[in-house]
């Protein structure tokens, strides 16, 4: 299965590799809050290369002589990369292992505090990318892209490692809603996570071929920047030249649907494009709602902050910030063809 989604810009006429090395894809963990001091959880934020999250977990249970269960981190980083982020370890009335002999040329523990609080997936602010983009051509048309990028963003797509390789998580989940069974709890989600991002990325390319992807529709689900609230444009928030003025300013964005159960948000135009985008899905959305999956949003577009580049003869060097849940290959997409993409994890 292959899918090519909709490019917001069209599709890039200059090609590069990205991660030709880890040091060419950089993450940095903005959890958006800094340790109390006191608690029975230690955080500990650690550089890593060449090593996934899930490695380091397990390592740092072992050390602590605790369950895998018992550490937790904020957002998956990707194996194939130089990533800073934050993990945490239970330790109810005990006190702190040595966690030394974790640390090597490839993982260094850069602090570590106590807290209050369990450190759960999806709590952190954003993160910081530094990305490296190499092997470039047709350098010509990058500095338009890029400042179209700047100010107008890119597709908020699930990147293509949320559904596995040749889309395997999402036959998986297909599978699991006739009636195959999954014990391990951690795969379920994982496929109930790849058929939800599917059914987003179906809706929000179907918009983006219809040509408005930046035009407000009549019952659009509009979420409030920086928010995850959302109302509709209805009878009681009209489509008038004031909210208009607001979507202008970008203080409210267009949402796509996370299936889920419970009642559309969008109405009239907006919905009517939704529903039809989905049309042929009956199969995945019927087993979001099975499974208990509420009806959620999720923005459109991602707009990356304090976006700079440098370019250099075939090399671009390239730092912005996303907001938690984005991910920086749907910008990398949208700017150059990547026939060697390693996936990332951008969450």
């Amino acid at each position: 299965m292959n899918h090519q989604w909709h490019y917001l810009h069209g599709e890039p006429e200059c090609s590069g590799r990205l991660k030709a090395a880890p040091e060419d894809f950089i993450v940095r963990e903005d959890l958006g809050f800094l340790p109390c001091g006191e608690g029975e959880h230690i955080l500990l934020h650690i550089r890593k290369r060449g090593q996934n999250t899930q490695w380091v977990a397990r390592e740092l249970a072992r050390l602590a002589g605790v369950a895998q269960r018992d550490v937790t981190w904020a957002g998956l980083k990707d194996r194939h990369a130089v990533t800073e982020q934050w993990f945490g370890v239970h330790l109810p009335g005990k006190t702190e292992p040595d966690f030394s002999s974790l640390e090597n040329d490839d993982v260094q523990i850069l602090a570590r505090a106590r807290h209050n609080k369990k450190l759960k997936t999806g709590a952190l602010k954003g993160n910081w990318f530094e990305l490296t983009v190499t092997e470039l051509s047709g350098q010509e048309f990058l500095a338009s892209r890029l400042a179209a990028i700047a100010a107008r963003g890119v597709p908020n797509y699930f990147g293509d490692q949320r559904f596995g390789h040749h889309f395997g998580n999402l036959d998986q989940a297909r599978a699991m809603f006739n009636g195959r069974r999954i014990k391990d709890r951690n795969k379920r989600s994982l496929y109930l996570s790849a058929a939800r991002s599917y059914l987003f990325n179906l809706a929000a390319s179907k918009r983006l071929a219809a040509g408005c992807g930046e035009q407000l529709l009549a019952g659009d689900c509009l979420m409030l920047a920086g928010t995850q609230s959302f109302f509709t444009l209805n009878e009681d928030n009209p489509l008038d030249d004031a909210m208009q003025a607001r979507f202008a300013e970008g203080d409210v964005r267009i949402s796509s649907p996370m299936w889920g159960r419970g009642r559309l948000s969008s109405e009239d135009s907006a919905a009517e494009l939704e529903l039809s985008a989905l049309s042929e899905q009956e199969d995945l959305c019927q087993g979001l709602e099975a499974n208990g999956l509420k009806q959620e949003r999720r923005a459109l577009l991602l707009k990356p902050l304090d976006m700079s580049w440098q370019l250099e003869q075939d090399r671009l060097r390239l730092s912005f910030w996303l907001p938690a849940g984005s991910y920086a290959t749907s910008l990398v997409r949208e700017l150059v063809k990547d026939e060697q993409a390693n996936e990332d994890i951008g969450e």
